[in-house]
């Protein structure tokens, strides 16, 4: 199951300069045989508006293609964020790569 995990790992300012990255590295691994895309945030210091909506945009893409992205090892800021636009009710979040593993594990089991 693992495998079929594609990790996506932003890093610096996720902002208008560096989101059509983001959008351009998600959209090269949906032809991938992965069927979830976990964004690890751990070395993104700061997300604005332009970083959020290539987020969205990207998980929408990414549930066209029938498969799922997920997010973990966000801070303080990008959480503030989720939590004043309801991002954080859209998408599923971990508190770092072992819970996501975790819970990768135990659906696998069930």
């Amino acid at each position: 199951m693992i495998d079929r995990v594609k990790v996506i790992q932003p890093k610096g300012n996720l902002d208008a300069s560096k989101s059509p990255e983001f959008r351009d590295e998600v959209s090269s691994l949906l032809e991938s045989d992965a069927k979830i895309f976990l964004v690890d945030f751990k070395d993104v210091s700061f997300m604005d508006s332009s970083g959020l909506g290539a987020l969205v945009l990207a998980f929408k893409t990414v549930r066209a293609y029938e498969k799922k992205l997920v997010i973990c090892s966000i801070n303080e800021q990008v959480r503030i964020l989720f939590e004043l636009t309801g991002m954080d009710k859209v998408f599923e979040v971990f508190t770092n790569r072992e819970e996501f593993d975790k819970s990768l594990l135990s659906r696998a089991l069930s």
